[in-house]
């Protein structure tokens, strides 16, 4: 079931896509939550492929480029006339994905104006066309994403609670890269073959430093930056046996201490030690109080994705 950007064998990574192989039969709106770059569109058109609509089109919309005063009729279609301008009737991207199914990307940047409209066209599964007086039904299952808060963005009102709610009926939340442990190293050499075969040259190979070094880097641009990278080394340095110094990573720690060799904000480690198991658990527990019990503040609280939260709550038996 694996694709591409969500190749891994990391426990947080494995709970989203046995979670998407059991909706993906459904019609039901999923809401894909992460960070920017770690494969929400590849985890979309996976749903897609698994679901009984994989005959069907699929059909991308970034919600963030929609021209405002256009986004109505480019969403939901319009007819010939219904403005200057439009010279034929247009089915617009509900209209292309009928039967199939329509993935709004980035749906938190959607205009506040048109977010009635998507609610209507979701609780009624029907579209009306600009200039059109008719209402026609729509056969199409509706899947979202974004990178930014909702909750947040609801509090603030720049997103309908109401549409919030009717989005995050199945929310499925990818871990960020720097969590998935060594599903570095295997998506590295999984893109080093990909790009050694689409430029036809040797795949560089990894020594200790440099796979220490990829393991340690923070990885803000998650999965796309780390492709980006390697299709960088395969066309500059094929063949080559890669160190540390080789990638020209930016950060190669997240623990690494500032020019001044102070640490910074970093909790220092006791002469004595710790039990790790032991103050994660506290953590864990403080976090839950904290929030009352919210997990997805709790997880922001202690920089986890919500999924990484779920598998540490369960591996210590706290109630949520």
């Amino acid at each position: 079931m694996h694709t591409e950007n969500l190749l891994g064998q990391s426990p947080e990574l494995e709970t989203v896509l046995r979670a998407a192989q059991m909706v993906s039969k459904a019609d039901c709106p999923v809401l894909i939550l992460g960070e920017s770059g770690t494969g929400k569109e590849e985890l979309a058109r996976l749903l897609h492929r698994l679901s009984p609509r994989a005959g069907g089109p699929f059909i991308a919309v970034n919600c963030g480029a929609l021209p405002s005063e256009l986004a109505e009729s480019e969403l939901f279609g319009h007819r010939r006339g219904a403005f200057t301008g439009a010279n034929r009737d247009q089915p617009g991207f509900v209209g292309a994905a009928e039967g199939g199914t329509l993935f709004l990307d980035e749906i938190g940047d959607l205009p506040l104006s048109l977010q009635p409209k998507l609610l209507r066209f979701l609780e009624r599964s029907e579209r009306q066309p600009l200039g059109d007086p008719r209402v026609h039904k729509a056969n199409v299952r509706v899947l979202t994403a974004t990178h930014r808060d909702l909750h947040t963005a609801c509090d603030q009102g720049a997103f309908r609670r109401d549409l919030f709610y009717r989005l995050h009926v199945v929310p499925l939340e990818l871990p960020p890269l720097r969590l998935r442990g060594n599903d570095v190293l295997l998506l590295a050499e999984h893109f080093f073959a990909e790009f050694a075969r689409t430029y036809e040259a040797p795949a560089p190979q990894l020594d200790r430093s440099a796979r220490r070094a990829l393991l340690a880097h923070p990885w803000p641009g998650n999965v796309r930056e780390l492709r980006n990278l390697c299709e960088r080394l395969v066309l500059l340095l094929p063949g080559r046996v890669l160190g540390a110094a080789n990638l020209s990573l930016e950060r190669t720690s997240r623990a690494d201490p500032g020019p001044s060799g102070e640490s910074g904000n970093r909790v220092q480690l006791p002469a004595e030690g710790i039990e790790l198991e032991a103050l994660e658990h506290d953590l864990l527990r403080q976090a839950m109080e904290r929030t009352r019990g919210c997990k997805a503040r709790a997880a922001r609280l202690l920089g986890l994705s919500r999924n990484t939260l779920l598998y540490r709550l369960k591996k210590h038996a706290i109630e949520g």
